[in-house]
């Protein structure tokens, strides 16, 4: 099998406004949308991918830039699984981030790695055991498959913790893919091999976001 994950582009949620769970993400910015789309191109020119399935997060910023790349891929997307989705935020979805420390009180994901993020949603523990089985699923399902999933950078950077082993925060902290970036994966006979991180080279000419990335919760911020 092989997983191919690439990371939404760039989004209108970030550090200011609303916290971007299902209800608080408004989808990309034309910057997202511009870059969605030079991967797009790249992949139909070269030919990267032969891809059996295409997937998404339930989040609305993962499923237009899905959507947006499939023609490259030359398939549809074939359906949307929440748990490629980022740190579930719970109550807190759509809460504006300068309310969040009043509400919930301000914390370290990592110093405190099993305290919610908020009532209902996961802990920075959680999150981890969540993409770990869902990796394990994907592995199960699609045996001899090529599986694109359109997820976030949270979820990209613990695959990388998980897989590799590099669990240190000092270390894990430096693994931030690009949006759009795609990181491949392979299984076989129960053993995960990197074959790419963060190929981003569609991105050249596309101008950088300004933000510094849009993926706050699952970076440990």
């Amino acid at each position: 099998m092989r997983l191919l994950l690439i990371r939404h582009g760039d989004a209108l949620a970030g550090f200011h406004g609303p916290i971007a769970g299902p209800k608080g993400c408004t989808g990309l910015t034309d910057l997202g949308r511009a870059q969605a789309a030079a991967l797009r191109d790249h992949l139909a020119t070269s030919r990267r991918i032969d891809a059996d399935v295409l997937l998404a997060s339930t989040l609305p910023r993962a499923i237009e830039t899905a959507s947006i790349i499939a023609p490259g891929l030359g398939v549809e997307l074939s359906g949307r699984d929440r748990d490629l989705s980022e740190v579930l935020t719970g109550e807190a979805d759509g809460v504006d981030w300068a309310d969040y420390n009043r509400r919930y009180g301000s914390f370290d994901m990592e110093a405190e790695p099993d305290r919610p993020f908020a009532p209902g949603g996961e802990s920075w523990n959680g999150f981890h055991g969540r993409v770990a089985r869902t990796l394990d699923r994907l592995a199960r399902e699609h045996q001899d498959q090529t599986v694109v999933a359109v997820c976030h950078a949270g979820v990209i950077m613990a695959s990388m913790r998980l897989l590799l082993g590099i669990l240190e925060p000092d270390i894990s902290a430096q693994l931030r893919p690009s949006n759009t970036g795609l990181t491949e994966w392979e299984h076989q006979d129960g053993t995960w091999t990197l074959r790419s991180y963060n190929e981003a080279v569609h991105l050249i000419g596309v101008a950088a976001p300004t933000d510094g990335g849009t993926d706050r919760v699952a970076s440990g911020a």
